[in-house]
C-alpha cells in the first residue's frame, strides 16, 4: 500500500504533502473549466514544477474557456489491484506570454501526447489541493 490507513478505515484523507506526491508522480488528468455556469472537462497531460501545474494546448474551447474564467480544477487518479487514489487541485490558470516564462517552461520538457500543434503553455497556480486514498475490497455485509 502507498499509504497506511488508521483504524481499518478503507478511505484515507490525504494531506497536502501526500496529495502533491501523487500529483508529481502522475502526468495525466482532467481539466475542468466553467463558463456561464456550464462546466466542461478535458483530458490533459501535465507536469509539475515548484508546486504549479503546466500543460500545453491549442486554440479551441479549452483555451477560450480558461481565458474567460481562469478558475479551474484538475483531477487525477490511479487504480491498482488493491488500492486507488484521487487528487483534486483547484487553482487559477493563465496562458504564459512573456519570453522569459516561455523559455523557462520549455526547459521543463513538457511534450504533448497527441501529435498536434499545441503552441500555448498554461500555468495553474493552486489555491487548494485535496486527495483520498482507497483500500479496495468487497462491500461488507450490513449488520442487522
Amino acid at each position: 500500500m502507498m499509504f497506511t490507513h488508521a483504524d481499518g478505515n478503507p478511505v484515507l484523507e490525504l494531506d497536502d504533502e501526500q496529495s502533491w506526491k501523487l500529483l508529481e508522480a502522475t502526468s495525466h488528468g482532467r481539466l475542468v473549466v466553467s463558463v456561464a455556469g456550464e462546466p466542461d472537462i478535458f483530458p490533459v497531460n501535465y507536469l509539475t514544477s515548484d508546486r504549479k501545474i503546466y500543460l500545453r494546448t491549442a486554440p479551441g474551447n479549452k483555451l477560450a474557456q480558461l481565458t474567460i474564467n481562469s478558475r479551474v480544477l484538475l483531477e487525477t487518479d490511479g487504480i491498482l489491484s488493491d488500492e486507488a487514489w484521487s487528487v483534486v487541485l483547484r487553482g487559477t490558470a493563465r496562458v504564459l506570454t512573456s519570453s522569459a516564462e516561455l523559455a523557462a517552461v520549455e526547459e521543463l520538457g513538457l511534450k504533448s501526447w497527441v501529435p498536434t500543434l499545441k503552441d500555448f503553455y498554461v500555468e495553474i497556480v493552486p489555491t487548494s489541493v485535496s486527495g483520498r486514498h482507497f483500500e479496495l475490497g468487497d462491500q461488507p455485509e450490513r449488520e442487522i
